[in-house]
């Protein structure tokens, strides 16, 4: 029988010192939080489990026996102990929330890490939070390297070794600057013309060219990238230069559209939408601000 079956509880070793306190087992019980019957039946339950009488109760109140003295003594050093573990583990958790690393893909880390982060500082002011930007690969790698507390990817599928919850969904659009031939045309691009025209593309890794391959995968596959660039910031920017069409997200170029910097350019064939995740390596739920972080994302 394990050592939990044979020593009582620490409810019930709290309560046998406010006993020895009070000398009075009504006391003890209003300190513990407990009525007075449950703390008899408490104690009853200890003396059975320990084989031995505690408490002499009588009309003048409860008295420990001479085996309840010395059980007294052994059960204050528990209490101490678990309250000194208890500091223990309040240190730990103080010094777990008192930094979150977030890894986030570009999107994400751009347009809507921004307005969360905000929300978080006002619920935990005094949490440092450090955030790396890179793509949806980069971001796996830090979780899984335990560089990272929670991160935010784009792709189609969850990376190995990773648990996710979707918090958000986009939409991929294809844009190009007013000048370019299919910013003037009025029909629709198919999905065929798509995959075959060089596009200004994000690199391999990134959660937007993972959505883009795989639509366009039974339509021949995309064609040698006019341009690939490491982040959307200079894809926007090759795009607004006349240099090509360009995918990418909706929430990237809200700006860019209202301005007629960009125009979008309608397609048919192919869906572009896609789920925004936050990832943590596989197993329970992140805890702390990363739990926090989390559940704003999640609205």
């Amino acid at each position: 029988m394990s050592i939990a079956h044979r020593v009582p509880d620490l409810g019930a070793l709290e309560l046998l010192l406010a006993v020895a306190r009070h000398g009075s087992l009504g006391r003890a019980a209003r300190e513990v939080g407990i009525t007075q019957p449950a703390a008899s039946s408490r104690i009853r339950s200890m003396e059975r489990q320990l084989g031995v009488a505690l408490v002499d109760r009588s009309p003048r109140g409860s008295r420990l026996t001479d085996a309840g003295a010395l059980v007294t003594d052994w059960a204050r050093r528990v209490v101490e102990a678990a309250e000194a573990f208890d500091v223990g583990a309040q240190a730990l958790r103080d010094r777990r929330d008192s930094r979150l690393r977030v890894a986030a893909s570009m999107t994400i880390a751009e347009y809507l890490l921004p307005g969360w982060l905000i929300a978080l500082r006002a619920e935990r002011p005094d949490t440092a939070v450090s955030l790396q930007a890179g793509n949806s690969a980069a971001v796996a790698e830090r979780l899984l390297a335990g560089e990272a507390d929670l991160g935010y990817v784009e792709g189609l599928a969850v990376p190995d070794g990773l648990d996710s919850a979707v918090v958000a969904h986009d939409r991929l659009v294809v844009v190009a600057a007013p000048s370019h031939r299919w910013a003037r045309r009025r029909g629709t691009v198919g999905a065929a013309e798509l995959a075959a025209t060089p596009l200004i593309l994000r690199e391999y890794g990134s959660g937007t060219r993972q959505v883009l391959d795989a639509a366009l995968a039974e339509h021949g596959g995309l064609a040698d990238p006019l341009l690939e660039l490491a982040s959307t910031t200079a894809v926007k920017a090759a795009a607004v230069s006349g240099a090509g069409p360009a995918v990418l997200s909706e929430l990237a170029v809200t700006e860019e559209l209202a301005s007629r910097r960009l125009v979008e350019v309608p397609v048919e064939g192919v869906r572009l939408h896609r789920a925004l995740r936050a990832v943590w390596p596989k197993g329970p739920l992140p805890t702390g601000p990363a739990r926090d972080l989390l559940s704003l994302a999640r609205g």
